[in-house]
């Protein structure tokens, strides 16, 4: 299992938790040390849409310049803003084997990971 994130995120803090704590191993990768690919967010969008994983409600994406924000037309364009400014994935992104969730919900971590 992978886990996409920023390690300073209370969000994603909380997931890491909530997986030690229910001893689910995982692969974490830091948004902020290593990026992500255009491939990778090409591979989201196919599966889910980018509308689920840009985050409209964050500080990254409502301290945009309005021109940035209008200037979004395109999927394409739309991920290219998300590649340059990784803050504005919603986190954690959780993959394992096909599972594909953005966001902390214990809930579905119970049913999905466990």
């Amino acid at each position: 299992m992978k886990v996409y994130g920023i390690t300073n995120c209370n969000t994603v803090k909380k997931a890491l938790d909530w997986l030690k704590t229910n001893h689910v191993p995982y692969e974490f990768h830091d948004f902020k040390k290593l990026g992500v690919s255009t491939e990778k967010l090409q591979e989201w969008d196919s599966k889910v849409g980018y509308e689920k994983f840009m985050n409209k409600q964050g500080t990254t994406y409502k301290q945009l310049d309005p021109a940035v924000k209008d200037s979004i037309k395109t999927k394409e364009d739309a991920l290219a803003l998300l590649k340059g400014k990784t803050s504005m994935i919603k986190r954690p992104v959780i993959e394992k084997d096909g599972f594909l969730f953005f966001g902390f919900d214990e809930g579905v971590y119970q049913k999905e990971l466990l």
